[in-house]
């Protein structure tokens, strides 16, 4: 069911169509419902485009989060909506090119690193370029699949620590939980710039990871209806996961002098939420001193 995206309050429909609305993006024939519950429109982003979505999710906006989870992508019996399929896959396709140019540039600069893993690194690169695809692919999914399913563990599961602990209530539709994680992680999209630009991309991916974490912990909240705290309990673990999977793959294939936080981009998500939790520790003890 619908809901108003300014006051949560559950709506019929979000607007009515007049005949000869052949498109309600461009606003001719169709009418905004008014929520009855707090007087303004039920949601308005029933007129707009594409581009005024994802600039109000890089702004954190919870109106478009409801709009995109609870109005327009929520499908019965839990089905993912097809264009969330592709997201899927476009941002697969995104982390396994940085992620291999990433490795690659780190391999190649770094002095610290050890020789083995130089070695075995070299060892790749003269493989076939499909043989190469395949690995740095079967490493972007597995570190993708981990950060998921441990959030939809979590949140959905009834043997979750959390809903035994009555810190969230059960959601009961996990297919949902991925999709505001991967409705919420728009911002890994703008990498591809590195592609174009030079620049420092350790602290690219720095920034990167505190506005994919910002947005993760958004969606989270919206869509479970729980706090902050425990929306970045979720966060935590999934990039966690996502980290030590990133990391197992490596040391299997003897690459485990390679960061993959520091400069591949398989988690940078998860420095920068570690960097957020040791700075709220660093906070909670001045203010207790205080």
């Amino acid at each position: 069911m619908p809901i108003c995206i300014e006051c949560r309050y559950p709506v019929k429909t979000l607007y009515t169509e007049y005949s000869g609305a052949d498109d309600k993006s461009s606003g001719h024939g169709v009418r905004l419902t008014v929520c009855k519950n707090c007087g303004r429109f039920c949601d308005k982003y029933v007129e707009h485009d594409y581009v005024v979505l994802f600039i109000d999710l890089v702004l954190i906006k919870p109106q478009v989060y409801r709009h995109l989870l609870h109005n327009t992508l929520m499908r019965e019996h839990d089905q993912f909506d097809p264009s969330i399929m592709r997201l899927g896959i476009l941002f697969l396709l995104f982390d396994v090119y940085l992620t291999w140019a990433r490795i690659e540039k780190q391999t190649s600069s770094s002095a610290s690193m050890d020789e083995p893993s130089k070695r075995n690194f070299l060892l790749l690169a003269q493989q076939p370029i499909v043989f190469q695809y395949i690995f740095f692919l079967i490493l972007c999914a597995l570190s993708t699949l981990a950060f998921h399913l441990s959030i939809r563990i979590l949140s959905s599961s009834p043997y979750s620590p959390l809903i035994l602990f009555g810190l969230i209530p059960r959601y009961p539709r996990p297919n949902s939980v991925s999709t505001a994680l991967l409705v919420s992680s728009s911002t890994k999209l703008f990498p591809i710039l590195m592609v174009i630009w030079d620049y420092d991309v350790p602290a690219a991916a720095r920034s990167l990871g505190w506005a994919v974490v910002a947005n993760n912990v958004e969606a989270l909240k919206i869509l479970l209806g729980c706090g902050y705290g425990t929306a970045a309990i979720l966060a935590s673990v999934g990039a966690i996961s996502r980290w030590m999977v990133g990391r197992g793959v490596l040391w299997c294939v003897g690459l485990d002098g390679v960061d993959p936080v520091g400069d591949s981009g398989v988690a940078p998500d998860g420095k920068a939420l570690w960097a957020l939790v040791e700075l709220g520790r660093e906070w909670g003890g001045r203010l207790g001193m205080g």
